[in-house]
Order: structure tokens, then sequence, then C-alpha cells
């Protein structure tokens, strides 16, 4: 393609997304439910905390190590970009109110809150980010990592645990019709298919169907036959998470068609997960191969359309803030320190990918009403 076919394509997003914000400040636009974006609740610094948390992550060398570099946080944090907000920390109201402006400003309906256990500081954070998210008009829906000891069974505690605890929050995502909550399982298939269907089909003995438990259970899609596992485990729908097109089967665009379809077929929700580019070189130096170069907002357009194309249910987008692997939509600002540069958005502005957001997410939703009639 040409230099001036880009840049007549970006700015044609860039007026579709202006026009999105400007309605938006006038209050005539809504954000989608339709559209969630993953969002980490792990960030903390000295002035809030006590201490950096996450932004003075490790190293993750291939070789084991008892005593890894790791980066101080501060100027020298362990991301390839650095946050236009500086370090920040999600205990602090203000961060808060400013992330979840954000995101409605991009139309981003729901979040999907990193959880890591009761016990865990995203856990802790999480009734702080429920209350700003009310504040905003958005809903949390909970992404369960693989914590210390999960399985189908403590997944299923921690899902009665959730929903006990923030089942009444006026924030808590449920989809309709049926109004259940919807939980997303990272790395589902650390725990056979068998287990899961003891907690998600009606006659498991540990199953959640047709109580106040019941909710919208999503797996992750990887290899090529793990439709197979979603159904045998009984699973909602599936999503597909990584932001590099091409690393697993599932994030490999070009087979989301395939994807629909089988959705279709077994009556499964599909939520494609659409990504800005990644790049974690920092945190893990042997991993090159799977930087996705964000190509001016042109990688992030690519992905959205192939979302759009497919007609799915859901578009859940990788991420909001996870800086360790460079998936944030989240302004980013231009940086050196000691000899290193960060990445930064330009040509593009802070803001761009905000603004991008918003114009997919009207597209989205336009599409989505021809493919369904409504």
């Amino acid at each position: 393609m040409s230099r001036s076919f880009h840049y007549v394509f970006d700015m044609f997003w860039k007026l579709i997304a202006a026009s999105c914000l400007v309605l938006y400040s006038h209050g005539a636009v809504s954000p989608s439910e339709r559209v969630i974006a993953f969002y980490y609740g792990w960030y903390a610094n000295p002035a809030t905390d006590g201490a950096y948390d996450h932004w003075d992550s490790p190293v993750f060398e291939r070789g084991a190590s008892s005593n890894p570099k790791r980066f101080p946080g501060g100027d020298n944090i362990g991301s390839n970009f650095y946050p236009q907000a500086g370090c920040y920390s999600v205990n602090d109201p203000k961060t808060l109110d400013r992330q979840m402006r954000e995101l409605r400003a991009a139309r981003v309906g729901v979040i999907s809150a990193s959880w890591w256990g009761e016990d865990s500081f995203t856990a802790k954070n999480l009734p702080r980010l429920m209350d700003a998210a009310q504040a905003h008009g958005l809903r949390v829906c909970i992404h369960l990592e693989p914590f210390g000891g999960r399985n189908a069974k403590t997944t299923g505690r921690a899902i009665r645990h959730l929903i006990d605890k923030y089942g009444t929050h006026p924030a808590f995502f449920r989809l309709d019709p049926g109004s259940r909550p919807v939980f997303f399982v990272y790395d589902s298939y650390l725990t056979p298919a068998s287990e899961w269907s003891q907690l998600l089909s009606p006659a498991g003995k540990e199953s959640i169907r047709h109580s106040k438990y019941d909710s919208v259970v999503i797996g992750l899609w990887v290899k090529e036959n793990d439709g197979q596992f979603m159904t045998n485990g009984n699973f909602d729908g599936f999503y597909t998470y990584f932001a590099a097109d091409g690393f697993t089967y599932g994030s490999t665009t070009k087979n989301w068609p395939k994807l629909a379809r089988f959705a279709r077929e077994h009556n499964l929700l599909f939520a494609p997960s659409v990504g800005p580019g990644y790049i974690d070189t920092r945190i893990r130096p042997w991993n090159g191969s799977t930087t996705r170069a964000r190509e001016g907002g042109r990688y992030y357009d690519r992905m959205f359309q192939a979302a759009v194309d497919c007609a799915p249910e859901l578009i859940s987008v990788t991420s909001y803030n996870e800086w360790h692997e460079g998936t944030q939509i989240e302004p980013a600002a231009p940086k050196k320190f000691e000899g290193f540069t960060y990445e930064d958005y330009r040509p593009l502005q802070p803001d761009d990918y905000l603004e991008r957001t918003a114009g997919w997410v009207k597209e989205f939703e336009s599409h989505g009403s021809k493919a369904t009639g409504q």
C-alpha cells in the first residue's frame, strides 16, 4: 500500500473516532457492553502503597534463577513502553477515575479484571475498581487467572465467592438474556475437560448450573482442536486472548471465521481478542519472535476488522493496561533512561488507541445490528 493510502485510511478512522468522542461528550453515545477490555489491577507505587509493584517486574530468563534481575520501577520499568501517567497505583482514586474516563471515551463498556485469588493484590483492589466503574457507567467481569491451586473445584469456589461478594453491585456485569455473570478463564487447558464438566455440566458433582451461581464461563481457545475441549468441558463460549496474530491457532485471525462457525453450530459465545501489537522483550529478552509491531495503528485495525467481519456476540480487547507485554491501549509517552529508549505511539498521539477503539466499536455495533437484523 502507498503512504498516501495509509494516510487517508488513518485520517478516516480519526474522523470516525473524533465523531464518537464528540457525541459522547454530549451524552449521545454510550459505551458498548459487547466490547470487553482486559484490565490489570496489579500496579502499585511508593506514594500510594509504600512500594512499587509490577513496575518492578523481574526479568524472566530461559534458565531458572533464584535471584533474577529485577527492574527497580520509577524511570526503569519492566515494559518496552512507558505510561504517560507514570508509574501509577491502581489504589489511587484519581488514577481509577482517569482510567474509567478513558475506557468510556473509547466506548468500552466492560472491564475484565485480572483476579489471582482471594488474598491477592488484584482481589483487594477490586472493590475500588467496581465503585470507579459504577461512577462512570461501566461494568466489571472477572478474568480468572491460574491462581495457586486452581482447578475446576477451586474455580467453582472462586465463582461462588465472587458472586456472593459482588453479585449485587451495580457494576457487576451480567450478560443478557439470562442475566448471568461472566467469567473468562485464562489457560483453561491446564485443567482437563472432564474436570470442568463437573463444574459446568448440569449433572456435575460441583455444578453451578441452575443455581444462583450459574454463570457464563468462557474458556481459552489455543490449539486447533480445542473445540472438543470446549464442548466436553461444557463451557459457554471461548476467547483467544493473545494479541500476537499467529502466536496460537486461536489468536490467528485467518482462523476466526472457522471459530465463529464452530461457535454458531454449538450455540457458544465467541469473543475474539484484538490487540494493538505485542512486545515483551524487556522482561523476556528471548521472546523477540513473538513481537508484533504496531505499524502506526494498522496492526490494531486489521485485528479489529477481522473480529468485526466474524460478527461475534462479543469482542475482547487485549489489553487496556498490560504494560509488560506491550498490548496496552492506555496512553504511552516518549521516554529515555540510561541509554534505553522506550517505544511510544508516534507518529500517533498518546491517546490514539483510545480514539481508534471508539471508531471500531461504532463499526462493530453497526455491523452487529445488520448481522442480527436488529
